[in-house]
Order: structure tokens, then C-alpha cells, then sequence
């Protein structure tokens, strides 16, 4: 049966505290006749360029998704433009298929290459803060002619521009971070958490990413946390794929449900209909019971905002961030679910009165183009100081 706190967990309750909303107002221009009060616009429609331009690549497992940013902060697409990624092919095929997606979004706005001035991409990490795939490889990249590989060069000498990377994660953060702050962006600071198959993250400084010397700055998910007030009293300590014990990624991921959450707390709801399936599918079928309130899948998400409750706090001691991002599955979550797990992070995450007066928590806008978006921000930036 059920432990007491378990049983308290079979309602969704939204607090009353006043937490902002998930996706506040945002500080964009929405259409030519709207008004502009912020660094990175949005368009309703595609249009074509009025300056330079900057291209945005987001790099993925199954799809590449491009966009344009012209020089006044303005997006000429306003929703997904994919082509096939073909990563599991290998290398050669990889970033000829980003070359397609480079010249496709071209032809897609009538953007003449001349006016390009650069190109931002994202892949999924570990890589260097240049561009280069881990030499043990990724989940992306696991065969062996990925290890090691250099995207960001290949594609540079490919297309004949400037290219400027960043990891998948720390893209969705830059992008969140212009979002929220609009104009204010360069002076403000942000950390963002973002939960997929792993936990991803991204720190924001002077509208800055923090790669750090290496480039792996801002891997939040390998971030040990205390587990007093996470975990039941018998629960077994959550194992991390790197190697690590009790770190955000353990609990606060798709692989930490599938390989530590259900395999303790299925058995404590017998005849649970997720029981008779793969603990593989059954992971990812919970948030769909998630927005159901199940009791079971309400005290693992519990779990998992509680863990990224704990790392938020460790981020408030080491930066003092002016917001907090949750990005990932939950951001696609029905509205009522994803606002009390956003709610949830809110309440245990430990401010000073000061910070919970000076900082926000909303969730990563956009999330299927925010990759994108962000490559092309950090573009943009990039140009700019040059």
C-alpha cells in the first residue's frame, strides 16, 4: 500500500500563493502592427528580411529545425521548419542534412545567402564549448566515426559562414532568458532546467551562456543534490548513467523514472494498469497519467520537481539567478498539471526573502523552436561584438 505521503499526492492541488504564471506575458513584437518592447521579436506568419540576417540550427536525433533572425531581433518563422537529421547515418550525411535545412529556411524566406552573416547550431551534448562531440561519444552520436567529430568546423567549411555552437540545452536557456527579459536581457541572469531523456540545463549571465573552460558549464542534471525530504525512507538511492548516485538526472529524467522511480513505486500500487507493460513504455506513458492525477504518477513527478526544487536552491547560493526556467516534457503537459509541477519546484526551492522578491519561475516558451531560436540568438550576439 501506499505510504501517508503518497496517499496525500491522488489530487493535483494548485497553490494560492500567488506564484506567476507558467508563461508570463511576453515582451515581443507578435505581428508588424504590434508593439516592440524587447531584443527578440515574434511573427505570425513568414516573412521576408528587411537586414542581415542570422540562421538558427537545432540539431536532433530525428530532425533539424532552422529558423531566421533578422537584425532588428525579429523571427521570420513562427513554427517548426524540420528536415530529416539523419545523425545515425553518420557524420557525412549529418551535416549534409543540415546544409538542406541552412538552404531550405533560405529559400523559405526568400533570404538571399548574401545577407547571412552567420549561423548558430545546437546539437545535443557532451561536446566541447567549440563544437567538438565527446570522444566517448553521445546519445545522439553513439557510433564510432561521432567520437570526437568536430559539427561545428564541418558544417562551417561546409557552408562557407561563420558557425557558432552551443549545446541543445544552454540554446533553450538563451532563448528563455531574451524571451522573459526582452530588452532587459544583457543585464539580467537566469538557470534553466530542461527534462528529457536526461536533465539538461544552461546558465545565464549578462545574457551570456556560462560554458565554462571545457564547454560543459551548466550540465545541472550531474549535479549531486541532498535527498532528505525527496526520497521515501526506504527508498533505494537513485543511480545516475555516469556513473553518479543521487544527482538530478537520477530522479529528474525520463531514465531516472524508468530505471529508479516505477521500479519502487509500482509495487506499492498492485494492479496498476502500467504494471503489465515495459518499464520502458510505462515511462513514458506516465505524464499521460500525470494529467489524469493518478496517485502513482503524481508522487514520481512529486519526486522529480522536488529534485530540481533542490538543485534551484544550490543555484541560488551560487548565482543568485533573476529567474528559473523548467523546460521539457512538462512544458507539453496539460496546463493544470504543468502549473502545479512548476508549483511544486517553486515551494521547495530555498530563497532568502530578498531572492523571492527579486526572482521569477516560469517555464521555457516555445520549446520545440526554442533550440533553434537560441542558436540564432547566440548568432546574433555573436555579430554584434564583432
Amino acid at each position: 500500500m501506499p505510504g501517508p505521503s503518497a496517499r496525500r499526492r491522488g489530487r493535483i492541488a494548485i497553490s494560492k500563493r500567488g506564484n506567476p504564471p507558467a508563461i508570463p506575458a511576453h515582451l515581443f513584437r507578435c505581428a508588424p502592427h504590434a508593439r516592440t518592447l524587447g531584443l527578440v521579436d515574434q511573427v505570425e506568419s513568414v516573412r521576408t528580411p528587411a537586414s542581415w540576417v542570422v540562421v538558427g540550427l537545432d540539431n536532433g536525433g530525428t530532425c533539424n529545425n532552422a529558423t531566421v533572425l533578422d537584425a532588428t531581433g525579429q523571427f521570420l518563422v513562427d513554427h517548426l521548419v524540420e528536415n530529416p537529421s539523419l545523425v545515425q547515418d553518420g557524420p557525412e550525411s549529418a551535416i549534409e542534412q543540415l546544409a538542406e535545412a541552412f538552404t531550405g529556411i533560405l529559400a523559405m524566406t526568400s533570404t538571399p545567402r548574401t545577407l547571412v552573416r552567420a549561423v548558430g547550431l545546437d546539437t545535443p551534448g557532451p561536446a566541447s564549448a567549440d563544437g567538438v562531440i565527446s570522444s566517448k561519444g553521445a546519445t545522439n552520436f553513439a557510433q564510432v566515426s561521432w567520437h570526437g567529430f568536430d559539427i561545428r568546423g564541418a558544417l562551417e567549411a561546409r557552408i562557407g559562414l561563420p558557425v557558432i555552437y552551443n549545446n541543445d540545452a544552454n540554446a533553450a536557456a538563451l532563448y528563455a532568458h531574451h524571451r522573459h527579459f526582452g530588452a532587459a536581457a544583457m543585464e539580467r541572469s537566469s538557470v534553466s532546467a530542461i527534462v528529457g531523456t536526461g536533465l539538461g540545463g544552461g546558465v545565464v549571465e549578462s545574457g551570456k551562456v556560462v560554458s565554462g573552460a571545457a564547454g560543459m558549464a551548466g550540465e545541472l542534471g550531474h549535479v549531486q543534490i541532498p535527498l532528505h525530504g525527496v526520497l521515501e525512507e526506504d527508498q533505494p538511492l537513485p543511480q545516475c548513467n555516469c556513473g553518479f548516485a543521487g544527482d538530478v538526472e537520477s530522479i529528474a529524467s525520463l531514465t531516472g523514472i524508468k530505471n529508479n522511480l516505477l521500479p519502487y513505486w509500482l509495487p506499492k500500487f498492485p494492479g496498476h494498469p502500467l504494471a503489465s507493460e515495459r518499464v520502458g513504455k510505462a515511462a513514458k506513458l506516465l505524464r499521460s497519467y500525470g494529467e489524469k492525477e493518478d496517485p502513482l504518477a503524481l508522487a514520481v513527478f512529486e519526486q522529480q520537481a522536488k529534485a530540481i526544487g533542490k538543485l534551484f536552491t544550490i543555484a541560488a547560493n551560487f548565482t543568485d539567478p533573476g529567474a528559473y526556467f523548467l523546460g521539457g516534457g512538462v512544458v507539453e503537459a496539460a496546463p493544470r498539471f504543468r502549473q502545479w509541477f512548476l508549483n511544486v519546484v517553486r515551494e521547495h526551492t530555498q530563497l532568502r526573502q530578498e531572492q523571492s522578491a527579486a526572482a521569477t519561475f516560469a517555464l521555457v516558451p516555445d520549446l520545440d523552436m526554442a533550440g533553434a531560436r537560441g542558436a540564432a540568438v547566440a548568432a546574433l550576439d555573436t555579430v554584434r561584438l564583432t
